[in-house]
C-alpha cells in the first residue's frame, strides 16, 4: 500500500436514535465522545438497520396500481395472437 495517498481513518459513533454502534470512516464531527477510552466522532444518521422498515419487517408490498393484473392482461391476450 503506498503511502500519503489513502485518507485518514478516524473512529466513529454512529447514533440513530436509542441505538449506537462504532466503525472506523473518514468522516469528522465537530461532537466527539469516548467509547472504552477511545475519542470517537459522533455522527447522526437519520436511517439505519435498526429503524428503516425493510430490517425492521414492517415493509409491506402493496400494488396499489394492479400493475401485476394489468401485466398480465396486456401479455396474455397478446400470446394468444
Amino acid at each position: 500500500m503506498k503511502k500519503g495517498i489513502h485518507p485518514e481513518l478516524n473512529a466513529v459513533l454512529y447514533v440513530d436514535g436509542d441505538h449506537s454502534w462504532t466503525g472506523m470512516s473518514t468522516i469528522k464531527s465537530n461532537e466527539t465522545k469516548s467509547v472504552n477510552g477511545v475519542d470517537h466522532y459522533v455522527v447522526n444518521v437519520d436511517i439505519s438497520s435498526f429503524t428503516h422498515p425493510f430490517f425492521t419487517g414492517q415493509k409491506k408490498i402493496v400494488d396499489t396500481a394492479g400493475r401485476v393484473e394489468k401485466f398480465m392482461r396486456k401479455y396474455n391476450a397478446n400470446a394468444g395472437k
